[in-house]
């Protein structure tokens, strides 16, 4: 599982373990951190998909399928020990919902919660525009694309490092291009309920399709920034805390 899994500081007696999964070329190092941030009634789980950091030469995955069924087989255990919560940035947000329906079709287990940030709901035209794009194959093309969808995020200067990063978020946004979401095909697929982030200058449309996914309560909340809000660390507290909340009000 310490393949797969960044614990940063395990909490044996949590309530409940928070899933992250990061954005589109993204590793653990962003998000792993806030296990040390959050109290002991919440343990955090950060997903590391291959072909970077400790997994550099493992080969990244083909399809979103071969994602789901790597990251449900390495942590079934642990999600059926005890109550679970998912959080996702960007493209992550589709492979932490097609892991979400692939654990309530299979093994009818859901997530207390999902916190869904800076991403189109998967039944809106946002969505399916967003999969329509094309990847161009030369890297600095490549890492225009994604900043007119994503808007301003930092490039290394090293170039060997954006050689790297385009290359990962090539492949993941591969991987999300073969996620499929037939929303007519199924009744409402959850029952918990649903939070939507966003920053307020990003292009975030259509969040309410969002509504349709559950029969519990969907809220959406806006915090000052771009398409990487989260990244601050003045809303990087507040999110912990209002995650926090819910969690803890989601109960048994």
């Amino acid at each position: 599982m310490e393949k797969l899994v960044a614990c940063v500081q395990k909490k044996p007696g949590a309530l409940c373990r928070l899933i992250c999964f990061p954005w589109a070329g993204g590793g653990t190092s962003q998000i792993a951190h806030w296990g040390k941030l959050f109290n002991d009634s919440i343990e955090v789980f950060c997903i590391r998909l291959p072909g970077r950091e400790s997994r550099f030469e493992d080969p990244f995955a083909k399809d979103m399928t071969s994602a789901v069924n790597e990251v449900t087989s390495v942590l079934l255990k642990e999600l059926k020990e005890k109550p679970f919560a998912f959080f996702a940035h960007s493209l992550g947000t589709y492979m932490s919902l097609a892991v979400a329906l692939h654990l309530k079709e299979k093994y009818g287990l859901e997530p207390v919660h999902l916190f869904m940030s800076a991403a189109h709901a998967p039944n809106s035209a946002g969505h399916l525009a967003l999969k329509s794009i094309p990847l161009p194959d030369e890297d600095n093309a490549f890492l225009a694309c994604m900043g007119m969808v994503a808007g301003s995020f930092e490039l290394p200067d090293n170039e060997d490092l954006r050689k790297d990063l385009a290359r990962t978020s090539r492949e993941d946004a591969r991987v999300f291009q073969t996620f499929s979401f037939e929303k007519a095909e199924m009744n409402i697929p959850f029952s918990c309920d649903i939070t939507c982030f966003c920053g307020s200058d990003d292009k975030i449309f259509d969040v309410q399709g969002w509504q349709e996914l559950t029969s519990g309560d969907t809220s959406f909340y806006e915090f000052p920034g771009d398409h990487f809000y989260l990244l601050k660390p003045s809303n990087e507290s507040l999110l912990i805390k209002h995650i926090t909340r819910c969690i803890e009000n989601a109960g048994p």
